[in-house]
């Protein structure tokens, strides 16, 4: 196992190994909770949370998407998934990536991606025929730089030995053939498919370091716009955008930065990890750049790994002064306001922390999952730890994985003004019950001074657009029977409630 220490912070993030461990061993991570965000900070400390069982769930996500989300979108390569063909879902990938190469003003993109389409006989027989074949049909069609083999819950179940056949055909080939172990039924914590995906790319694409490049800034984020080189342009620096929208290339040298960022501790805590440990690239030990003291602490600690200091201290006054008087009237704008957060798990701090610094009532939190440790365990990376130290406590703080029933009470409860939500299919839970929400998709928009400012400026919009969703709600039917709406605890089906409910309760439902 690789173990170096740099600091105080000890890493053991095992990259011999041919897949990662999954966040619900590796980060001890939860898909339920109902109490407060100190309460579950303190918790978590102590790793007293565990998963639960639901005896009833309506929907969920798949680690496999979350691989796909990254793989798909790098520039020059291919991805094989193997899996049933209704795995892949390139089509909505595309417009994507249209969308986000023209925000980067990136040349077009189109997403290169083949299925191995399993299907019974092969759940019998195996598959790995047909992945062979259909790497072999990748690389003649697509000629490109890499190729990507996602696994998936069909090929898993069968066992087939797809490390054995990429490292055959990577030899054959002579370029990477990256096994990607994502199959969604060994984890309920779907973001352990981002790991999956940055692990093979540790472990089959990234290269030892040429020569350093101090003014180098990897950032990992999503399709976002460039928002964050502008930021950074005014140190001097330059920055390295990854995974999505980048090049074989570029992820070969990710190495050579002079250390890494990222939006959300969710998304690349792993990867960066990894890099300071394998490659002493540091990560910047920060809250992502939310919010006025988030962006100031985040460029306070990029400034000092390249050796900008000298410029930082006056490139925050000059941008405090420089946003100063639009701040001042979207904050008057949306003063009173009442507020609710629907989002993944660290994202949804970061959103918290902007609209506290907007002076908005925050309502209450639910996010996707809770992951209890960052790896490495590093108390500065603890983004939810940060938001309660810097601004207090936040008494309504829920996890849910997405479970319609269960938010639709909690925002009939807190009753916000408007819904803030990070994913657009969560929006319709807000907008069948009237409330005007905004879905917060290219979260590179609202970083830094600037993206206070836009995001305070969407909020002022949406808001105005009550009169439509109250339309819309009056011409929506609940699906839900009387007897669920008359229940007190949105988390009633819960067996063994992480945040201490034990309502579980098979009484009648009809």
């Amino acid at each position: 196992m690789n173990r170096m220490v740099y600091g105080e912070r000890a890493y053991m993030v095992n990259l011999e190994l041919s897949e990662v461990e999954v966040r619900d061993r590796r980060l001890k991570s939860i898909i339920s909770y109902q109490g407060s965000a100190r309460d579950l900070c303190e918790r978590s400390q102590k790793r007293q949370l565990h998963l639960t069982e639901r005896s009833f769930g309506q929907c969920s996500d798949c680690s496999q998407g979350c691989s796909q989300t990254l793989t798909y979108v790098i520039r020059g390569a291919a991805v094989v998934d193997h899996a049933p063909i209704g795995c892949s879902a390139p089509g909505a990938t595309n417009l994507t990536v249209d969308v986000s190469t023209k925000a980067r003003g990136l040349p077009p993109q189109k997403v290169q991606v083949l299925s191995t389409n399993i299907q019974e006989k092969d759940t019998v027989y195996g598959g790995l025929e047909k992945l062979r074949a259909t790497i072999l049909e990748a690389k003649r069609r697509f000629d490109p730089t890499a190729i990507f083999v996602l696994s998936s819950c069909a090929a898993g179940i069968v066992g087939d030995d797809i490390e054995s056949v990429t490292g055959e055909l990577q030899e054959e080939l002579g370029i990477p053939v990256v096994p990607v172990f994502c199959e969604g039924f060994k984890s309920r914590i779907w973001s352990s498919g981002f790991d999956a995906a940055f692990h093979g790319i540790l472990t089959r694409i990234v290269k030892p370091p040429v020569k350093k490049q101090m003014d180098l800034v990897n950032v990992f984020n999503f399709e976002g716009s460039d928002t964050f080189g502008p930021l950074l342009g005014k140190l001097g620096l330059r920055v390295n955008y990854v995974v999505p929208l980048a090049d074989v290339e570029v992820l070969e040298k990710l190495s050579e930065a002079a250390c890494t960022a990222h939006i959300c501790e969710t998304l690349a805590m792993y990867p960066a990890a990894a890099l300071e440990q394998k490659y002493g690239v540091p990560e910047v030990k920060a809250p992502p750049p939310f919010g006025i003291d988030w962006t100031d602490n985040w460029l306070r600690e990029v400034a000092r790994l390249t050796g900008k200091d000298a410029l930082v201290e006056d490139l925050i006054r000059s941008e405090h002064e420089r946003v100063r008087e639009a701040l001042d009237q979207v904050r008057e704008e949306l003063r009173g306001k009442r507020i609710y957060i629907f989002a993944g798990d660290s994202y949804a701090h970061s959103i918290a922390n902007m609209l506290l610094d907007l002076g908005l009532d925050l309502r209450g939190i639910t996010t996707l999952h809770h992951d209890q440790t960052t790896d490495g365990g590093t108390d500065s990376l603890d983004s939810l730890g940060n938001l309660v130290a810097s601004k207090g406590e936040i008494g309504n703080y829920t996890v849910c994985n997405k479970q319609p029933y269960q938010v639709f009470k909690l925002l009939k409860a807190a009753r916000p003004d408007i819904l803030i939500v990070r994913h657009m299919n969560m929006t319709i839970v807000g907008a069948k019950l009237g409330i005007p929400t905004m879905n917060d998709g290219d979260v590179n928009i609202s970083a830094g001074y600037d993206g206070l400012v836009r995001l305070g400026k969407r909020l002022v919009d949406a808001i105005k657009t009550k009169r439509l969703f109250e339309n819309v709600a009056r011409h929506c039917e609940s699906p839900y029977t009387t007897w669920w709406l008359e229940q007190e605890d949105p988390f009633y089906f819960e067996k063994k409630d992480a945040g201490g409910s034990e309502n579980f309760n098979e009484g009648n439902m009809e």
